[in-house]
């Protein structure tokens, strides 16, 4: 069975119970980093043998891990932070248990995008989450399309492109468009700044922006 288990995106505390014990209880961790999955463990007092499962190799460690669960094995399948699969490797593993006819339970837990939305004050009944742009083709047709939709957009961006997303979405959307952009969700620098796209601007270009960030768009009016 595997069990697809997400982590703290920064506060310690936001660990769930049912996670612990899922940790504890398996044979093995699927880490997608396995020097911070081992530090979280430690943190813990759980030790666990862990396997790599990243960007880089996820093509040629899925047959070898499903292997070891078709022998009746039970692991568990964690990122460096938040959900599995959520702009995260996973996908591909997650599938071929499905595929392969091996159990699959997801656990509810952190995500960043999820408390980022919630606290932007933009609306969230209907919402597309973007994941994060390609850095060069197709960029801006996706934004073209990000500027269309009627409802609030979600994307993830990296520190050191976040300006330059702002002035694409200035061009796009309208310097007068709300957002909002979260920052070190859960950590102990957490920013959540709302406004229009060009406050926004004005306001990070003030500054070193560092961590992960959650850029929320509101919808065409």
């Amino acid at each position: 069975m595997l069990f697809v288990v997400p982590t703290p995106i920064g506060n310690l505390e936001d660990i769930t119970l049912r996670a612990l014990r899922i940790l504890k209880e398996v044979d093995f961790v699927i880490a997608e980093d396995t020097r911070l999955s081992g530090n979280l463990l430690r943190h813990f007092g759980i030790s666990k043998p862990l396997v790599s499962f990243h960007l880089a190799n996820e093509h040629q460690a899925v047959e070898p891990i499903i292997a070891k669960l078709q022998q009746g094995r039970k692991a568990a399948l964690v990122s460096d932070a938040g959900t599995p699969a959520i702009c995260d490797p996973g996908f591909l593993l997650i599938r071929a248990c499905i595929q392969k006819g091996i159990a699959v339970e997801c656990l509810p837990g952190p995500t960043a995008f999820v408390p980022a939305l919630v606290a932007s004050g933009l609306p969230c009944d209907t919402f597309t989450f973007w994941g994060f742009l390609p850095h060069k083709k197709g960029r801006q047709t996706q934004l073209q399309q990000i500027a269309a939709l009627p409802h609030t957009v979600v994307v993830y961006e990296s520190p050191h492109r976040l300006l330059r997303l702002l002035e694409e979405l200035q061009v796009h959307c309208g310097p007068e468009r709300p957002a909002c952009i979260a920052r070190e969700i859960s950590k102990l620098h957490e920013e959540i700044v709302r406004g229009t796209v060009a406050q926004l601007l004005s306001h990070f270009s003030q500054k070193t922006v560092k961590g992960e960030i959650v850029v929320i768009i509101a919808g065409k009016s």
